[in-house]
């Protein structure tokens, strides 16, 4: 166990932070999640139209993106509707742009 700060650290959570942080190092990612950023909930299809993208690099990244727990998805009839999961994916994206507008 490692302190910083006062928070006490695993190992196990500075590598899953390191993961997390590997997720947003790829510009679709970033894209998809910009573009969730600014709207409820959007279909694939949408997304990719959106995005000037094929259905299934969307769909690609999406899967990443849900198993991060950064997306979710619902279904709705045949299709399903994606946006950020929670408030903390909006609170990483804001400070990560506050910090590189500042530098």
């Amino acid at each position: 166990m490692t302190e910083f700060d006062n928070i006490e650290v695993t190992e196990e959570e500075l590598y899953d932070l390191a993961e997390l942080y590997k997720i947003f190092g790829d510009s679709t990612r970033m894209k998809i999640l910009f573009f969730l950023f600014e709207t409820e909930e959007v279909s694939v299809g949408d997304l990719a139209e959106s995005l000037n993208m094929t259905v299934s690099a969307i769909s690609h990244q999406l899967k990443i993106l849900k198993s991060s727990k950064l997306v979710k998805s619902r279904r709705d009839g045949k299709s399903a509707l994606y946006s950020l999961d929670d408030e903390h994916v909006r609170t990483i994206i804001e400070c990560g742009m506050e910090h590189i507008r500042e530098s």
